[in-house]
């Protein structure tokens, strides 16, 4: 699971970024503690499965009945107009976002950054340009992906060595786009029965369009979005749109962390921790943060981060255990881990995700909420605790 986060200069990306990583729980041997300084640990939050069994456990991860799951976010640098022809740090940010299955673009919604990021007043610049133009760099992106393999697409699918959906896949593998994925976009658009000699660059550009809104999802993350003048403005923007203040997030998350404020990220308010003595300066910080909620009701950030895995992904969240009546692991941990996985994901795809040769041994798997035997290809659901039982152990 990876979160691509883009942005051009002082929208407020890199507090976005900070605000997201600032870890809502104890730091400790968790996935990605300890990874490259572009890339972070965020967290998507979900109602843990203690909730199902009313049960209570330590767990760092599980704090009042709701559950962290990391994730990791890429910080990608380098967006500039004509980065996908290698201005600025063009190929760096193309070969980053490359990684991403899910985008994040935060945009200045009050106007206040110039198209090359340079400060400007509030709403003299129109955020919608940066939406566009956003859209357009990974359009042409994909367009010359395309445009340049036509020529041997086609002929490859005149001497019937290649099917369309098959030619056209192949050279977009790098972006982890599936052959599906493709033929999908073939369909709904018409074009899966159409000889590929007869398209011409609008039809290029009209399937490139619909293949990077179905493979790289973006939400718009409009950020200072306490400071815009008039919030309407979300509704002109077609893509997911969500308002957000990095910067009140990084603020809360710090003060909490700081033992001021009792406050977890998504909540649409904040309390004093009982005995604490706060600054004047603190104070009138807090002020602004209760101004900033009465604007937009959260800081968005943990929306956004949500939005992206559970509505944009559509994924789920399985609980692997190996003792399905104590719901631990060998070492008598209560569900020690939490999985992420894609809609219509199988119990054999948990084995796989979990260890290689735990799949390749696959019996069968046990649902812990139903005490049922479940197959291979039994299709998951989201909040399922799960033992796989196979020939083979891990290592």
């Amino acid at each position: 699971m990876q979160i691509g986060l883009l942005g051009k200069a002082n929208v407020g990306k890199s507090t976005f970024f900070s605000a997201a990583t600032e870890t809502p729980v104890p730091s400790g041997n968790f996935p990605f503690t300890t990874i490259e300084p572009n890339v972070g640990v965020a967290y998507v939050k979900s109602d843990c499965a203690c909730k199902h069994f009313d049960i209570s456990h330590e767990n760092e991860l599980c704090v009042n009945g709701t559950r962290f799951i990391p994730v990791k976010l890429i910080d990608i640098a380098g967006l500039v107009p004509g980065a996908h022809e290698g201005k600025g740090l063009g190929n760096q940010f193309l070969d980053d976002a490359r990684q991403a299955e899910v985008l994040i673009h935060v945009v200045d919604i009050a106007g206040t950054t110039d198209i090359q990021g340079q400060p400007v007043p509030v709403g003299t610049h129109d955020p919608l340009e940066d939406v566009a133009f956003v859209q357009d760099e990974f359009d042409q992106w994909f367009a010359d992906i395309l445009k340049r393999e036509w020529d041997k697409i086609t002929r490859e699918i005149d001497q019937k060595r290649a099917k369309l959906t098959d030619g056209i896949a192949k050279h977009f593998t790098g972006l982890g786009i599936k052959e599906y994925q493709v033929h999908e976009v073939l369909q709904r658009l018409g074009f899966i029965s159409r000889n590929p000699k007869e398209w011409n660059d609008s039809d290029i550009e009209t399937f490139v369009k619909e293949l990077r809104k179905n493979t790289k999802p973006m939400i718009i993350a409009a950020n200072k979005a306490d400071l815009c003048q008039d919030l309407d403005i979300l509704k002109k923007i077609s893509d997911v749109v969500i308002p957000c203040s990095a910067e009140t997030e990084l603020l809360l998350r710090k003060a909490s962390k700081a033992g001021l404020v009792n406050y977890s990220s998504g909540d649409n308010d904040f309390t004093i921790v009982e005995g604490k003595e706060i600054l004047a300066p603190q104070q009138k910080a807090l002020d602004l943060v209760k101004l900033v909620f009465s604007k937009i009701s959260t800081t968005g950030i943990q929306k956004i981060l949500n939005t992206a895995v559970f509505d944009s992904l559509k994924f789920i969240v399985v609980y692997p255990v190996e003792d399905e009546t104590k719901l631990t692991n060998k070492d008598g941990v209560i569900l020690p881990d939490t999985k992420l996985l894609p809609q219509d994901s199988t119990a054999k795809d948990l084995a796989g995700l979990i260890h290689a040769d735990i799949a390749k041994g696959f019996l069968h798997a046990i649902d812990c909420k139903t005490k049922q035997r479940i197959s291979g290809d039994q299709k998951l659901k989201n909040g399922d605790v799960i033992k796989i039982i196979s020939t083979l152990s891990r290592g």
